[in-house]
């Protein structure tokens, strides 16, 4: 007999994370209190004409580069208002840092959120100069995938230098069969369009995947499943970040000498 996979429990992790239904307003609170004390290096900008088509962009004294990170929540919840303070160790690393929201679904879906993204990379980089690393966490971390794959149009690709998924999805098939899937409406087509291993990576793109050791074991996979996709583009490597789960994994931004910010502010192409 074949034991059938529970794909519900499979992509839970607030289940397993003790008080982690607190976060949500300890992120905000944090986020609100770095934006009142760095005012003047915090600004908002839109890029599109969605009241979610905006990103917030820190940017430091003669910025070496920008920083674009990708919030996660299941491509459900959150927009940059949560996430300002993880941006203090690459802007304290000398980079400037974006923070886009984009539109979640019911209202669209995963397919359009990539085209949001890819747009919202393209404004923030006419507003800094340099090379242009990408991260996101999550369904971020799908996201910014994605946008490093070949046939997604990006007018700045070639300042793309790494994309570093943190915790990331890549694989969106096993989605279809959760409660979610009721919002998130993917079916074999948006699926598959939307998950960065059925496309091959842009050549010149260094790319990693990072991931808590304490995961979830489905992201754990997932984590795994990229690299496995990608073998044969030869710059693309996994870390398991110690004893981290799928929340404290993402305390590491905020200090610019750990390990996840260095990773992903350096690259070897």
């Amino acid at each position: 007999m074949t034991n059938q996979i529970d794909w519900d429990d499979a992509f839970s992790n607030s289940a397993y994370i003790p008080h982690s239904e607190l976060l949500p307003t300890r992120w905000a609170q944090e986020a609100k209190a770095y934006r009142e004390a760095h005012q003047s290096t915090v600004t908002e900008h839109r890029y599109g004409p969605h009241q979610r088509q905006v990103f917030d962009l820190i940017t430091p004294p003669n910025a070496k580069g920008l920083l674009v990170f990708v919030h996660g929540g299941y491509w459900l919840a959150f927009d940059k208002s949560s996430w300002t303070h993880f941006a203090d160790g690459a802007v304290r690393s000398g980079w400037a840092v974006a923070i886009p929201s984009y539109t979640l679904a019911p209202e669209t879906e995963i397919p359009f959120m990539v085209t949001e993204i890819a747009q919202a990379i393209d404004v923030a980089a006419n507003l800094v100069n340099g090379p242009i690393v990408l991260s996101g966490h999550s369904a971020g971390g799908q996201l910014v995938a994605r946008i490093g794959c070949t046939d997604i149009s990006l007018r700045t690709k070639d300042r793309v230098k790494h994309i570093v998924s943190i915790s990331g999805v890549h694989d969106l098939t096993p989605l279809m069969k959760t409660k979610m899937n009721a919002t998130l409406r993917l079916n074999n087509q948006t699926a598959a369009f939307a998950s960065p291993v059925f496309h091959p990576p842009a050549p010149h793109i260094e790319f990693t995947t990072w991931v808590g050791g304490d995961e979830r074991p489905e992201f754990l996979r997932q984590s795994q499943l990229l690299v496995d996709a990608w073998a044969a583009h030869g710059h693309v490597s996994q870390i398991v970040d110690d004893t981290h789960h799928h929340f404290s994994v993402l305390e590491a931004l905020k200090n610019d000498k750990s390990d996840l910010v260095r990773t992903f502010l350096s690259y070897r192409r």
